[in-house]
This record gives C-alpha cells, structure tokens and sequence, in this order.
C-alpha cells in the first residue's frame, strides 16, 4: 500500500486506496466465472456507488483515527482501531447496514487479519420516527451549512419543513389572535429567544430557539425579504436558510448516507415531542397536562393529535 504524504487529505487517501480495487465490469459474469472455476471472490468492486459509498466510509473513519489516534496514514490503521472505530459508531445509532458497510471499507486497508463483524445496538422501530440527539448531531454535521442550520432550528422548536421559510422576529409578526395560547408554554426549557412561523392552515405560533442558534441565525438574516415557492406554495423568506422540500430532501439523503435509514425530516417533530412530555413530566407536570402544552408548542390545539409522536 501506497505511503501518503502528511498533507494528503483522508478523502484523497481513501480514493487512492479503493481505486485499484475498482473493476467496473459485471460484477454477474465475474460470479458466473468463479461458480465455473471454483475460485473465490476477486475482492473487486463493481459499481462506482459502491466505490463512492466504501470511500465515503474510509474518509470518515480516517479522520476520526486521525482525530483520536494522531494518525496520518490510512495505511498504518491497526485491526484494533478498525474495530474501535466500529464500535463508536454503533453506539451513536448506526444502522447494521451501514456498519457492515464501514467494516468492508477497512478490510480493504488490513488484509492480513479479519475484522470481526460489529452488531448494531439500535435497530430503528418502524413504529417510531424519533432521532437521539447525537444521531441529529450526525447528521447536521454532514449537510452544507444552510441545512444544517435549518436541522438544527427545526430540532430545536419541532418545526415542520415548510414552516422554516416562515420564520419571523416577534415584533414582525404575532402569534395568530383567534386562538388562546397556553401560558405554560416553553416551560422547563433554559430561556431562550422566540420567533414566530406559519403553520397549518395559516396558524401563526410562537417557538423557542436557543441563544446561541438564534445568533446564527440572525447571521442569515436578508437585507430584503425573497419570495421562493415550495411544492406551489409561495412563502416570502426573511432568512437565507434552507427549508421545505430542498431542505427535507438534504436531511433524508443526510441521514441515509450518515446513518443507514431515514425516518424522514419529520422525526424531529417526534424527537421533540419526546423529549418535551419528558422535561415537562420531569418537573412535575400531570401527563395530561403536560401534552396539552406540547401540543399547541408544535401548533395543534387536540392533546391527542400527538400521541402518535409518543410511539
């Protein structure tokens, strides 16, 4: 294997590594010719996704080697730190799929010896759409920065992704007046600053942001409002943030290729659901109660309607 100088970048490495593996002819004639031989597998790599997908795999796991083990060269990684790496990341919710993924990305760099097969410690329900905080974290690590910012403020206030390019300061807009809003709202949540957005049928509710993600995002405020359309819906945006379709798109490809599955962008509203009945509960709120609060915080006005949040 190849030595790599110091300034090489690991995606650069990673490329390097795979590309001598790369065979793009059929991958069915290759099998055809081993069945006919009895030979064994050519360890060849068959498709340029497979190629990008393995690659994708070697950078990432180079980088966090390079990160907590000082190493510079994919070609010094160690069976043992393979297997660290892999057991890291099943512990921030990777699918066993993509876990298998990686593996079969590092044994490409460590032929001599087999790196034992790791087994993923969360299998995603198919009842529930919930993502923890850190597979949130993932993923927003991951996206270009206007979609990461339109994950991390959708997280924090349970947005929809249309409501995204509804944003506004409170002295620009106010909370829809035909409805009474529970004065509990927020409760139990370290202070922070409100916006308003629009959501079903007009409704225009109050949400919470934490200080810091409200200063990154009055970093992206226009100079002058933009009108952009959303699956023919037009929206007059006063932040250079990404939402609706673009930005469901960016999280679910996101989380795909970070994490192995996709619950769709719409699992924050249940992660935040979750985590709200529990702070509220935590503090001593009746469980009626405390869903009423939360509901009317994602912009309904039925407790019930968000039980299905609570699977």
């Amino acid at each position: 294997m190849p030595r790599f100088g110091k300034n090489k970048s690991m995606g650069v490495q990673a490329k390097a590594v795979l590309k001598k593996y790369l065979d793009l002819s059929s991958r069915h004639e290759e099998k055809q010719e081993q069945s006919i031989k009895g030979s064994k597998s050519t360890g060849k790599i068959h498709g340029i996704r497979t190629y990008d997908k393995y690659t994708e795999s070697l950078k990432k796991a180079g980088e966090w080697l390079q990160r907590n083990h000082d190493l510079n060269h994919l070609d010094q990684v160690t069976t043992d730190q393979a297997t660290q790496y892999l057991i890291m990341r099943r512990i921030t919710g990777i699918s066993q799929k993509q876990l298998d993924t990686d593996r079969v990305a590092l044994q490409f760099l460590i032929k001599e010896q087999k790196i034992e097969r790791i087994l993923s410690l969360v299998k995603p329900s198919k009842s529930s759409r919930r993502y923890t905080q850190e597979q949130i974290e993932i993923i927003i690590e991951c996206q270009t920065s206007k979609n990461s910012l339109a994950t991390r403020i959708a997280s924090e206030a349970g947005l929809r992704a249309h409501e995204l390019l509804t944003i506004r300061r409170t002295n620009e807009m106010k909370p829809s007046l035909h409805r009474v809003w529970n004065s509990e709202r927020f409760t139990g949540r370290v202070k922070g600053v409100l916006y308003v957005v629009i959501g079903k049928g007009g409704l225009k509710r109050e949400v919470m942001l934490s200080n810091q993600t409200a200063k990154l995002l009055e970093t992206q405020r226009l100079s002058e409002p933009k009108n952009v359309t959303d699956r023919g819906v037009y929206y007059q945006q006063y932040y250079d943030i990404s939402g609706g379709n673009k930005w469901s798109k960016s999280f679910g490809d996101a989380s795909k290729r970070e994490l192995g599955w996709s619950k769709g962008a719409h699992g924050l509203r249940h992660t935040y659901v979750q985590e709200r009945m529990r702070e509220l509960q935590d503090i001593g709120k009746e469980y009626m109660a405390a869903r009423n609060i939360v509901s009317q915080e994602l912009g309904h006005f039925r407790g019930d309607v968000i039980e299905t949040y609570l699977r």
